[in-house]
């Protein structure tokens, strides 16, 4: 059995209050009693992108399990880049961050999903051609894990779906070439939601810095549809060694 915990949003600001949330969270995962296969934080690390942000960062994400980390519609890649990945100096300072990790019997692969200065997402030619190389490096017997920030399909939340991820019939090809690709996983939309895309379940990761009111949820057009009272929460993904895959969401106490 293989279990990921997907964090996001946690849209680390300067503040007390989202310092605390990526906490209570950070803290729960440290201290379960069983070693998780990876842990992802699938965007808006920081909330304005600012160097002073993400140097409060590394602080707040320390985890004994193996942690990876994307960017979001709110982070800076350079400035990203720059703090949470110092080694990485090859780099061009403002190209798609991905990532892969490659466990036993498992890989994920985390894909930049972020435009420069915009709020919808989209996938660079550049990280579906990595991601293509990914997947065909990868035997056909291990499953694939793709995330990344934004959803690629509607969720019925309009102040989501308007920023969400575009171009994604070349993502849906992609994915027709390699069945062992298992799932996608995606944050940025503050709900826990699943559904699927190009014939794989799409699960999205609640938000740790707030929630977001379905529209059915909303008392009238001029109410907030971002809700900051609610708990932070995280998903649990698990594979199975039959190939099963199964989500389970939790929420933590601050």
């Amino acid at each position: 059995m293989i279990v990921i915990a997907q964090v996001s949003d946690i849209h680390v600001d300067g503040g007390q209050r989202s310092a605390d949330r990526t906490r209570a969270v950070m803290r729960y995962l440290e201290e379960l009693p069983y070693d998780l296969a990876a842990v992802l934080v699938t965007g808006d690390i920081a909330d304005n992108g600012t160097a002073d942000e993400y140097a409060a960062v590394p602080a707040l994400l320390t985890s004994r399990h193996p942690l990876l980390v994307c960017p979001g519609n709110h982070d800076d890649r350079a400035a990203f880049r720059k703090v949470l990945l110092p080694d990485d100096t090859e780099a061009r300072p403002y190209a798609p961050v991905n990532q892969v990790l490659r466990g036993e019997g498992f890989v994920v692969a985390l894909c930049d999903s972020s435009v420069p200065g915009k709020d919808e997402g989209y996938l660079e030619d550049e990280t579906l051609e990595w991601l293509d190389g990914v997947l065909a490096g990868t035997p056909h017997e291990v499953p694939v894990l793709v995330a990344f920030h934004h959803p690629p399909v509607p969720l019925h939340t309009p102040y989501v779906d308007e920023i969400r991820q575009f171009g994604a019939e070349r993502l849906a090809a992609l994915a027709d070439r390699h069945p062992h690709l298992r799932a996608f996983l995606a944050g940025h939309a503050h709900t826990a939601a699943a559904t699927t895309f190009a014939g794989r379940p799409l699960l999205v990761a609640p938000g740790v810095d707030s929630a977001i009111r379905l529209p059915w949820e909303n008392p009238g057009p001029d109410s907030p549809h971002v809700h900051r009272d609610l708990p932070p929460a995280l998903a649990f993904h698990v594979l199975d060694e039959d190939g099963g895959l199964t989500t389970h969401y939790r929420t933590v106490t601050v």
